[in-house]
């Protein structure tokens, strides 16, 4: 299939980038194909998260001056942006520092007292169910539940290709109370059949946390059309800033969960005898917030969707199916994942076998090809293929024919230098 962006239109969005025009140490210009890891910036993220310091900066819900009224809107204008982009309402986005405390706050809160001092949400009798294709951000978060709890822990298992084993769904019982599941792997590159999960879930009244890190800025994406009960998201996956993340959550849902960090702004009101909150999605959002961060990533939204989520999901697919196609060619590499790239994000693992991926990293990086290697917070879905860690190559908007091209002309570079004669 062919990329619906001409040449002129890829060079003008990766104009947008700054940080395309970079210069590797091999004197080379940068391909950059770690996007699954972080997103590079447009430049207007980066100016809309300056402009926000020289020109608003102010205490969000805490004044009634112009730069507290301003950061303000700008807070709430983002959630409600953040929420439109994702098919929720607002007040069911809560901001967090990351996906990874999203997971943790949604976790902690089936553990913890209830909203009114009475029993957790989730006691010894109870499931909750993972799967081997998880980030450990969504897998650790659970264990840990399951041994402050003792409920039980269970996970769906992977087929032959790395997809979640719909064949392993009886794993999700009467007594299941959450069921937490990627939408996509970071690893394989799967995109999950998520209907008949949200459906086994949904069946025994269990809760369903979706994790969209690799999902959310490659796709068009409605959590409330999929099912999910809550999802992640990671602003710097998505063209935004570091340090800010968000949970959605429906709301009726949310409004069972107790506050998972205490202090300002959260509380309704305090006595030195007791706390009562505010209600959701306040009651979550302890403490100064990443308003600048929050505002910039407004923006980043802006920016892909004026480019458009369908547009970037076909970019991407036809630079997957060449990717894939390239990879094939390499002798001695061992692609992760299904093979079929309509089945996937625009990301790549392998495995070269005797190499190890570290090396194979370091001398892309003298050919000025930034990839990850390593296990990409995936022990146990390395472990599914045999592995301890993986080189990956991942794809954005911005990514190019001829990065792809640059990539396969490195790993012959890597092969000749490991397996000479083979």
């Amino acid at each position: 299939m062919d990329s619906p962006f001409s040449d002129t239109e890829l060079a003008r969005l990766r104009a947008d980038f700054p940080i395309l025009s970079r210069i590797g140490r091999g004197g080379k210009p940068l391909v950059y194909l770690d996007a699954a890891a972080t997103s590079q910036k447009p430049r207007s993220v980066i100016e809309a998260e300056n402009a926000f310091y020289e020109n608003s900066n102010g205490a969000v819900h805490r004044g009634t001056h112009l730069l507290a009224d301003e950061s303000s809107q700008y807070f709430e204008d983002a959630r409600a942006k953040l929420a439109g982009f994702v098919g929720a309402c607002p007040e069911e986005i809560v901001w967090t520092k990351n996906a990874t405390e999203a997971l943790n706050l949604v976790a902690y809160g089936l553990s913890n007292p209830g909203v009114d001092g009475g029993a957790p949400l989730i006691g010894k009798s109870d499931r909750v169910v993972t799967t081997r294709a998880e980030h450990h951000a969504n897998l650790v978060p659970w264990q840990l539940l399951s041994q402050r709890t003792g409920c039980e822990f269970a996970y769906l298992d992977l087929d032959r290709e790395g997809r979640i084993d719909l064949d392993t769904l009886d794993a999700i019982t009467p007594n299941t109370k959450v069921v937490a599941v990627t939408h996509a792997s970071n690893v394989s590159g799967a995109i999950t059949d998520i209907a008949p999960i949200i459906q086994a879930a949904h069946a025994v009244g269990a809760w369903v946390v979706l994790d969209t890190c690799q999902s959310s800025a490659h796709m068009p994406l409605n959590v409330e059309a999929l099912g999910a009960d809550f999802a992640c998201f990671s602003g710097h996956k998505m063209a935004g800033p570091t340090g800010i993340g968000a949970l959605y959550g429906r709301r009726e849902l949310l409004e069972q969960l107790p506050a998972f960090l205490a202090g300002g702004s959260m509380i309704a009101d305090v006595t030195m005898d007791k706390t009562s909150f505010q209600p959701v999605p306040e009651r979550f959002e302890a403490g100064s917030q990443a308003v600048a961060q929050i505002h910039a990533w407004a923006v980043a939204l802006d920016y892909l969707q004026e480019v458009g989520m369908e547009r970037i999901r076909s970019h991407e697919l036809a630079l997957t199916q060449y990717l894939l196609e390239g990879l094939a060619t390499v002798k001695g590499l061992r692609l992760l994942g299904p093979a079929d790239y309509r089945e996937r994000v625009g990301l790549a693992a392998f495995d070269f076998a005797g190499i190890h991926p570290h090396d194979v990293g370091q001398v892309l990086d003298a050919e000025d090809v930034a990839i990850r290697v390593g296990h990409h917070c995936a022990l146990p879905l390395h472990a599914h293929y045999g592995l301890r860690a993986s080189c990956r190559a991942s794809l954005s908007l911005t990514s190019s024919y001829g990065d792809i091209d640059r990539l396969i002309a490195g790993l012959e570079v890597v092969r000749s230098f490991f397996l000479r004669g083979n």
